[in-house]
């Protein structure tokens, strides 16, 4: 149908609005069947006809700049895709504000980025003081915006090399209330509820392993305090006392 509509309009000026539209429209159904190296330069196209005459629509134009941005991560150019996410972001919050729904998801992309790219400081920090906060006041704590972005964040926490016995502790924590809310709203059997059964399974079973038994932690914060020659406050966090666990595999 996409094809079909192109082929239709083709013909029309480059204002005509169902042209343009078909263009759009040929792009989406080429990106949602994993056509990325196709749906790309419709994409690019679309953008360099907005951005020629309709300059002022802005919103419009950072949205089809996430879809380059997609089809770029998709055919592995993810740098080019981070860059470009960056820019779409701070154009959603300049634009629309912190709170925009099109800012949150545009934010979502960008952890999920940062993320794949190993900058899981950047992306824990973004998720902690913007999205989700953000996402909490806008959708409320049940919606599948705000859930997922957890769930982002106890993927950039977990798969942190740098990760912390706290961290994993609270990946622990924030699945527990992500499971629960999954089964109450989406039910038991769906799959992302599943999948995040799967994470909180992943983290229990960090927890459980012999690096982070109570024992081994304590024997790691005393070496640490010998080598500094100070005293740890309770509680306190050591690189070397609570570092991630060794991979077992």
């Amino acid at each position: 149908l996409g094809w079909a509509a192109w082929k239709m309009y083709l013909g029309r000026s480059e204002l005509n609005g169902a042209r343009t539209n078909a263009m759009e429209t040929l792009g989406a159904a080429l990106g949602s069947n994993q056509r990325s190296a196709e749906a790309l330069p419709v994409f690019e196209a679309t953008l360099a006809l907005k951005q020629r005459y309709w300059s002022d629509n802005k919103d419009h134009i950072l949205q089809i700049q996430g879809n380059i941005a997609l089809c770029l991560s998709n055919l592995g150019r993810r740098d080019e895709a981070l860059v470009l996410q960056r820019k779409i972001y701070a154009g959603f919050v300049a634009l629309l504000g912190v709170s925009h729904e099109g800012t949150i998801l545009a934010g979502g992309n960008l952890s999920i980025s940062m993320g794949k790219l190993g900058f899981y400081a950047d992306a824990i920090q973004l998720l902690r003081d913007k999205l989700l906060p953000a996402a909490r006041r806008l959708f409320g704590s049940d919606h599948y915006q705000t859930l997922g972005l957890n769930e982002n964040l106890v993927e950039a926490l977990s798969n942190a090399p740098e990760r912390t016995y706290e961290d994993v502790l609270e990946c622990e924590t924030i699945m527990q209330d992500v499971v629960q809310r999954r089964r109450r709203v989406f039910g038991p059997v769906h799959p992302e509820t599943r999948n995040c059964e799967d994470l909180l399974s992943q983290a229990r079973a960090i927890l459980a392993h012999p690096f982070y038994s109570e024992d081994a932690r304590r024997r790691r914060l005393d070496r640490a305090q010998k080598k500094t020659g100070r005293s740890a406050v309770r509680g306190e966090v050591h690189a070397e006392a609570y570092g991630a666990a060794p991979d077992d595999g």
